[in-house]
């Protein structure tokens, strides 16, 4: 009797942070399939609501769904740590934020936009397609870089030498 009850309630898809989630995974890697949470979020957000991390989503009773959706939406006002959150001192208005989802590819790609509109060294990196943060391009990074072709070019009837 109390299995028939439970499938009732079971939910097959979750709306958590304006993202669905499917009801048969359990909690912690569901909400790491929402862009902008990560494994600490998630067990941060499981631990602060006192939600066991591997009972599946689609259980969830409507209060846990509000609980986990509040800590998930402002993890700052629920006590976490400044390290945890994904735009510490936005340079718009010098507050933290966490972002999620559109939210957080939209603001990727204003600052992107940005860095190339003042043309920093970042920016100009960003719009040759070459890698921002200091690797070296000698050996790596040699694809999809447009009608630059880097490499040896067989003529036409040379074969293999198999």
């Amino acid at each position: 009797m109390a299995e028939q009850e439970q499938k009732k309630d079971f939910k097959h898809i979750v709306r958590i942070a304006n993202s669905d989630l499917k009801g048969e995974k359990k909690l912690q890697s569901a909400l790491r399939g929402i862009k902008g949470i990560n494994f600490m979020l998630a067990n941060f957000a499981c631990v602060t609501s006192n939600i066991d991390g591997k009972k599946q989503v689609g259980t969830l009773t409507d209060d846990e769904i509000k609980k986990i959706d509040a800590i998930i939406q402002d993890p700052l006002k629920s006590g976490a740590p400044k390290w945890m959150i994904n735009r510490r001192k936005s340079p718009e208005d010098g507050e933290d934020k966490h972002l999620l989802s559109a939210d957080l590819i939209f603001t990727r790609d204003n600052d992107i936009k940005q860095m190339r509109k003042i043309k920093s060294y970042r920016g100009i990196r960003h719009s040759s397609g070459l890698p921002t943060r200091g690797q070296r391009t000698k050996s790596n990074f040699r694809r999809n870089k447009g009608k630059v072709s880097i490499g040896v070019k067989r003529k036409a009837g040379a074969k293999s030498g198999k």
